[in-house]
């Protein structure tokens, strides 16, 4: 059942509790001393380092985060000097609208690539997604980010300046979801649709670039193994059609280790999409984290870990419901 599945995640996020608590408070640094200022003599390093908690013992530090936890709050963040849980519902829609759009376009890409490559293996098409997979592979994204900005914005001038979300000649659209597209949508704003767009495309298409090497290498791999099963060759010897053997049959039954892929990479890409996040300044969880660590911002580290751990579990969740909607002979049991 479902509610088992959501009963196993407890204690992976307990442990992603402890772990992220033991681990922030070994970070190098002391959160007292950047709070309290450059010119700040010892005492008054004391005095914040008592205001924070932090003079308290470890253990003791721990039930009061774990306390505050329950209640929903967690912690406020030195280096805005705003409540974490606010700076992170500001923030993680613009994480996840970069994230989505990329893999959509990825997927977009990579699925129908790996499909034609798996039906005409050894042509120029299988040559051809082969040459895509090791390119995303081996462009690390901060240089194909700039590249893109180099042709596309200096050289060319087709894509606005790389500067955020959106524009400074247009209005953020009225706060519904924090999804800019569909906030503007929803607004019937499409001039302002228009413009978060054409901010999305560079680095979007960044990342795009990057995830599509696993979805169409796991799509070709798992196409390639379905077409040369046993029911495949029953389903032609009958008669059926190539479109239905091909997408009703063998595609449906490659969809599973697809599915598991686009999992792991929506996973990685939403953790890691902090390169591109600061080469495009966009205002996203990945650059808050990177912000927060360099100064040993406790909270903010600490709630970053959390959402992550919770987006992760999540998506799991999903996963395993779109397994028993896709195949019919995996249950929940």
């Amino acid at each position: 059942m479902i509610l088992g599945r959501v009963a196993q995640t407890i204690p992976v996020v307990i442990g992603v509790v402890v772990i992220s608590f033991i681990l922030t408070r070994a970070l190098p640094g002391d959160p007292a001393v950047y709070f309290a200022g450059p010119a700040a003599d010892e005492a008054s390093i004391a005095e914040v380092r008592e205001a924070l908690g932090l003079d308290k013992p470890l253990i003791q530090q721990f039930f009061f985060y774990v306390g505050d936890l329950l209640q929903g709050d967690l912690g406020t963040a030195i280096s805005t000097g705003q409540s974490v849980r606010a700076d992170l519902a500001a923030r993680l829609p613009a994480s996840l609208e970069l994230t989505l759009v990329a893999l959509l376009l990825s997927c977009a890409i990579a699925i129908p690539l790996g499909i034609l490559a798996a039906t005409r293996p050894g042509t120029w098409v299988d040559h051809l997604c082969r040459v895509v997979v090791t390119a995303g592979v081996s462009m690390p994204t901060f240089f194909t980010g700039i590249v893109l900005i180099y042709v596309f914005y200096y050289l060319t001038g087709l894509a606005p300046a790389p500067l955020g979300r959106l524009d400074f000649i247009y209005i953020s659209p009225p706060h519904v979801t924090g999804f800019y597209l569909i906030d503007a949508a929803l607004a019937g704003d499409w001039n302002t649709w228009v413009g978060v767009m054409k901010q999305l495309v560079l680095p979007a298409s960044t990342l795009a670039l990057f995830t599509l090497a696993p979805i169409a290498r796991m799509t070709r791999a798992s196409m390639l193994s379905s077409l040369s099963s046993d029911f495949i060759r029953t389903a032609r010897a009958a008669g059926l059609g190539r479109r239905k053997i091909l997408y009703g049959y063998a595609f449906r039954n490659a969809l599973l280790p697809v599915i598991t892929t686009l999992g792991m990479v929506f996973s990685f890409t939403l953790g890691a999409n902090v390169l591109v996040e600061k080469v495009f300044a966009w205002p996203g969880i990945g650059s808050y984290a990177v912000e927060a660590l360099v100064v040993s911002d406790y909270a903010a580290v600490q709630g970053f870990v959390l959402a992550m751990a919770l987006l992760f579990v999540l998506l799991n969740l999903l996963i395993d419901i779109a397994y028993a909607l896709i195949d019919p002979r995996i249950g929940f049991s």
